[in-house]
This record gives structure tokens, C-alpha cells and sequence, in this order.
């Protein structure tokens, strides 16, 4: 039997794009994103972001709130379908839910929708977020792509918003959802996260595919995902970007290696790796048994 491999998904060229689906975004693997970047460095390693790349993950309800928060905040995005049964486990329940997510919508709860509707109601009364976000003067989801001058692969960008007067300095307002925005749990956020490395990349994006006039800062809209809906609005300090800036480009590196020379290794692949103790647990077991 004649199997026919299916065409080649043409890469989207390089520029600003102002309508290109987010599901065609994604499908481009000739390029890195940001979040593949942070993929490629420990504690994760090439051989996890290449099995995600290949394998995507399955829908949840971490991110099923978080794309219908930016679907009503932003006002792009998939569809939001509200499933009409107060549990899930029917078989006509599970049959609305299959279905809406085969059209590509977002099932949700009643009391779901009614959340991520207060989470927009509450970006919208919140002075800073609102005017960065003001649909007036700027447009949801437009991505971009550039090559990298050091090692010529291919890099990629999704805003969540850009402005549309772009004189001046670019302020770039990205959107997440968490269930802590305050100062003490961002903090560690964007180390977990690696949002200061977002930050860098997407300001160079921005530089690269010639927006505003050549500088550009992400800020963070941080919003909580219980009631009052609080949202904070975060930047990212000089120091931190730079050490975002060396890490990103380790990851760029790293990614044109693995490009050239197919192999995406893991944690070891012909030694063993020495551990120590923690510090914490050295220090503690010296004081009980070594003193």
C-alpha cells in the first residue's frame, strides 16, 4: 500500500504579521520561540523540547482559563463555548465537550465564563492595564519573524498586543493569569517562568522587525484568577534582562547545534552526573553527625 506523506507546511515569512492564526504560528518548527528557548535549558533539556514540539500537549484547565482570559481581554482567540451540563462525567456532556473542542472552541463551565467575564471587567477598570490595553490604539495577536544575525536561524514572536502608534518607545503589554500577582509571588514567577528571558526576546523582536524607534519594554499584566480579580502591572529591571539576554542566547545557540547535528540530548549521555547534597541538607547533617 502507497502511503502519501501530507505537503510541507510553508513557513510563514519573515516580517510582521498582523493576521496569521495562532495555530499557523505554531506550526512553524524551522523557527524559536521564546517559550522554546526556555524549554531548551535546565532544568528542561533539548530532548523535552523537541518531544513537545513533535507531540502537543493536550488540552487543560490550567490553560483552557488562561487562553478564555485572553480571548475576552484582548479580544482575539478561539471561541468560547459554554456547555450547559452542571457536571461533565454524562455522556451527553462529554459528547459537548468533544465536540466543541473539534471546532476548535474553548469549553467552559457557566460559572467558568462568569469568571474569565469578571477578569475582563476588572482589566478594563484598572487605569494602567486599560490604557495599555485600550483597543483604540492598539490590536491583539500579530507575530513576527527574524533571523538571528549570529547564527542565522530562524526566530519568532507572538504580542499578545501591540500598539499601533509605534513612535517613540515601544511599550509592549503581555497578559497573564495567575492565581498570586503579588510583588513576592511575581518574583519568583519570573524566575520559574523565565519571563525576564520573554522580556529580552521579545524586545528584540520588536528592535529586529524595526518597531517603534529601536527601543521597547514588556510589561508584565499580572491578574489574579479569584475574586477581586486584583492585576499588576510588572516590569523587568536592567540586571535581570541582561542575565535573560545571555540565557536566550545560550538557547539560540544550543537550538542551531541540535538543528545542524540532529541530536537532542537529555540529562547524559556517556558519563554520570556527580551530585552533591543540597546546601541546605549538607549543612544540616554536618551540624547532627560531623561536629
Amino acid at each position: 500500500m502507497t502511503t502519501i506523506a501530507e505537503p510541507a507546511v510553508e513557513a510563514p515569512a519573515l516580517g510582521l504579521h498582523t493576521d496569521l492564526s495562532n495555530e499557523s504560528y505554531h506550526a512553524d518548527k524551522t523557527s524559536l520561540s521564546s517559550s522554546g528557548a526556555r524549554k531548551l535549558l535546565p532544568p528542561s533539556t533539548p530532548a523535552h523540547f523537541r518531544y513537545e514540539q513533535d507531540n502537543p500537549q493536550p488540552p487543560s484547565k490550567t490553560f483552557d482559563y488562561g487562553n478564555a482570559a485572553h480571548k475576552l481581554v484582548l479580544g482575539n482567540g478561539p471561541e468560547l463555548a459554554v456547555i450547559e451540563y452542571d457536571t461533565w462525567n454524562t455522556k451527553d456532556a462529554k459528547a459537548a465537550v468533544a465536540e466543541a473542542r473539534e471546532r476548535g472552541a474553548i469549553p467552559l463551565k457557566q460559572h467558568e465564563m462568569d469568571m474569565v467575564d469578571a477578569m475582563a471587567a476588572a482589566i478594563r477598570r484598572h487605569p494602567l492595564a486599560a490604557a495599555l490595553l485600550d483597543p483604540a490604539y492598539g490590536a491583539p495577536e500579530q507575530s513576527g519573524f527574524w533571523l538571528d544575525e549570529a547564527t542565522n536561524i530562524r526566530r519568532r514572536v507572538r504580542f499578545d498586543w501591540l500598539p499601533s502608534h509605534q513612535e517613540g518607545r515601544l511599550i509592549i503589554p503581555d497578559y497573564k493569569t495567575t492565581t498570586d500577582a503579588s510583588n513576592a509571588a511575581m518574583q519568583k514567577d519570573i524566575d520559574k517562568y523565565g519571563y525576564h528571558q520573554q522580556a529580552d526576546w521579545y524586545e528584540t523582536g520588536a528592535r529586529a522587525l524595526g518597531l517603534g524607534d529601536h527601543t521597547a519594554e514588556l510589561l508584565l499584566i499580572a491578574q489574579e484568577k479569584k475574586p477581586p480579580y486584583l492585576v499588576n502591572v510588572i516590569g523587568i529591571p536592567f540586571g535581570s534582562r541582561v542575565i535573560a539576554s545571555a540565557k536566550n542566547r545560550h538557547a539560540i545557540e544550543t537550538f542551531a547545534h541540535c538543528e545542524s547535528t540532529g541530536h537532542w540530548p537529555g540529562y547524559a549521555d556517556h558519563e554520570p552526573n556527580y551530585l552533591e547534597l543540597p546546601g541546605y541538607a549538607e549543612h544540616r547533617d554536618k551540624e547532627l553527625y560531623l561536629s
